[in-house]
């Protein structure tokens, strides 16, 4: 999953932003740790909102929630306002038992992923469904400590009520407290989510079936923890992305780190790289420009969608395509004029900035919670570069994250606790014994998807894989430029939790004859 959501983890020592100075200055290259879904900028997501001037079909409300769902000591009984979105337009009661479909909420403001999850509201419709988006704790409005932020995030003490353990106990309390008040305990509920979300809406089946008759959890990346996977799959599924497009394209990127570096060791050099990236004058360093770079790169193999978007950021059609395209122009000047066109595919597709800042600090907002849950439990493996990726090559150690989250939260993290917690070992034996009910979506453009599931665990433990999908393209609205792939993912999704509903409705009755 994503509500990030990016708060950069450094790991040369100082991970936080704020650690860059504010003037031109040589910094040696740094690599963001964690999990790039954090990479939801507050400020992006409002944009997002204006610019699709969306009517919000829902209401916004509030639920009182407990602060420790594990924990009888007085202080555990604190509460604080978790806000949920709700959408009854297409529901017709609870005297027929028709579904409520709830999405588990990311790292970040539930409206934005209300937003960017059509696929709900297209299919509620269809199942005669209330929807209800269910806000994850400590991000957007879903403050504990009197709704402060500041407070909230003011130190470590604070901060260890946010996990995911304790939001998945905040969406099923949630859950069954507004079933029970709307007399619709019997009307069967089935989770969503994407990303961190997807991770949470699997494990909330997992953890909470007797809630939750199944999941659809859409490029959650739940084998991404105690060295279950390669940390080298993230980027070299980026580096496949842009081979595929181009071998020219690839090499260029490949090549131009190693410019980079020479071009700013130069008399001036820096301020060479400056004017050639247009990034405007109160900041620039190697690592940066180099992190920009990198971020450009992963955020669009990322949302690599058929159709234009504007998830993170307004882009075009299959937009790796599009970056390679400018690379590849041999009107194009030098690397690095070649390599800010492809930049600006991602960073100014609408061609309204003027220059880049490097050192823009205004999305923070929202970013210390993955910060905190990346530098814990979300320890999620991903930083290493092969001889062949596009990338320079880099050795994934696990020290250098644990120095950086210790030195800046003074808390250890927790590397092996998610796969203990909630199963990820072995995970066709162990889902096939105890498990059911769950989609697991994957694209593989997508650089998350080697830690998703991407076989079939049993008959109802299904996975789709896409092989032009990107991250959680299928929750997407659908549009009618889409390509006949995506639309039988769709298909097939309706069609199994179809079936789920089918067969509760079957139990249901069987259960009142008996």
């Amino acid at each position: 999953m994503a509500i990030w959501l990016m708060l950069v983890f450094m790991l040369s020592g100082s991970f936080c932003p704020k650690s860059f100075s504010t003037h031109v200055t040589n910094t040696k290259k740094t690599k963001p740790i964690g999990f790039p879904f954090s990479f939801i900028q507050p400020e992006q997501a409002q944009a997002s909102l204006d610019a699709k001037a969306v009517v919000r079909p829902y209401k916004e409300k509030f639920y009182t929630q407990i602060l420790d769902h594990f924990n009888f000591n007085p202080n555990s009984y604190s509460t604080f306002q978790q806000r949920y979105l709700i959408n009854d337009t297409f529901w017709d009661g609870p005297k027929g038992n028709f579904p409520i479909f709830v999405y588990t909420g990311n790292e970040g403001g539930i409206e934005w992923f209300a937003q960017n999850t059509g696929f709900m509201f297209e299919i509620a419709p269809v199942f005669r469904a209330m929807l209800v988006f269910i806000e994850h704790r400590f991000y957007g409005k879903s403050m504990p400590f009197g709704g402060s932020h500041k407070r909230a995030y003011s130190n470590s003490k604070t901060l260890g009520y946010l996990s995911a353990t304790q939001a998945l106990a905040d969406y099923a309390t949630l859950i069954l407290d507004l079933k029970k008040n709307l007399t619709a305990e019997n009307c069967p509920v089935v989770v969503f989510g994407g990303s961190y979300g997807g991770m949470l809406a699997a494990w909330f089946r997992l953890k909470y079936p007797h809630v939750a008759i199944g999941a659809l959890a859409s490029s959650a990346p739940i084998l991404n923890f105690d060295n279950i996977t390669s940390p080298y799959n993230f980027d070299d599924v980026i580096t496949k992305d842009f081979r595929s497009e181009s071998e020219n394209c690839y090499q260029v990127i490949k090549r131009s780190w190693q410019e980079i570096e020479e071009t700013a060791a130069k008399p001036r050099g820096l301020e060479i790289l400056r004017k050639s990236f247009r990034i405007c004058k109160n900041h620039i360093s190697v690592g940066s420009l180099e992190n920009w770079l990198y971020t450009a790169y992963y955020s669009t193999a990322m949302t690599d969608y058929p159709t234009s978007s504007n998830f993170l950021k307004p882009l075009p059609a299959y937009p790796v395509k599009q970056m390679c395209k400018a690379i590849d122009n041999v009107k194009t000047g030098n690397t690095f004029e070649k390599l800010y066109r492809a930049a600006s595919v991602y960073y100014n597709y609408t061609g309204q900035a003027k220059c880049f800042d490097l050192n823009d600090n205004s999305g923070q907002v929202g970013n210390e919670g993955w910060a905190w849950q990346a530098c814990t439990e979300m320890v999620l493996e991903t930083n290493g570069d092969s001889k062949d990726s596009m990338f320079p090559a880099y050795n994934y150690t696990y020290t250098g994250t644990f120095q950086s989250c210790k030195d800046y939260f003074k808390v250890a993290p927790r590397p092996t606790w998610i796969a203990t917690e909630f199963g990820a070992h072995n995970i066709g034996r162990v889902l096939k014994r105890s498990g059911s009910n769950i989609i697991f979506f994957n694209g593989l453009r997508d650089p998350w998807s080697p830690g998703g599931v991407l076989k079939n665990i049993s008959e109802s433990i299904v996975a789709i894989v896409a092989k032009e999908g990107a991250h959680h393209v299928d929750l997407r609205f659908s549009t009618s430029e889409d390509p006949k792939w995506l639309r039988d993912v769709r298909k097939e999704e309706r069609h199994i939790i179809s079936q789920w509903l089918t067969q509760y409705h079957h139990d249901l009755i069987d259960s009142q004859c008996s």
